[in-house]
């Protein structure tokens, strides 16, 4: 059995600037899994920089509230959300309200540096 404690992930800050917790990559926990997994945190006030994966990914919002850009559209969006980024989309989030807005990040297949490409 694998468990994970957020706590006990290294903290990094993304090339698109949000504040990263990696909780599983195949490469790193060598767990059989074609996605990643990783929590992510934007402060208030603060916006993700454009970006674009090669991959599909999901945001799922587990805390605050911001605004979801995605290509040439964008939507409120909150807790309890899911927001799926198409692959080769053009992507940012700002965080709107007033405390940290934090999300899930999924990547199908797993992230991988050569694969995201900062706008």
């Amino acid at each position: 059995m694998l468990v994970i404690d957020l706590q006990n992930c290294k903290e990094i800050i993304a090339g698109d600037h949000t504040i990263l917790r990696e909780l599983l990559h195949p490469s790193t926990q060598g767990v059989r899994i074609r996605y990643s997994l990783a929590h992510a945190m934007l402060k208030p006030g603060e916006t993700s920089r454009l970006h674009k994966l090669r991959t599909s990914e999901v945001y799922y919002i587990l805390e605050g509230e911001g605004r979801m850009h995605i290509d040439h559209e964008s939507a409120v969006v909150h807790s309890g959300q899911a927001i799926y980024i198409p692959p080769n989309s053009t992507q940012s989030l700002q965080n709107t309200g007033n405390s940290a807005l934090k999300f899930l990040c999924i990547v199908d297949p797993a992230w991988r540096r050569e694969d995201e490409k900062v706008l």
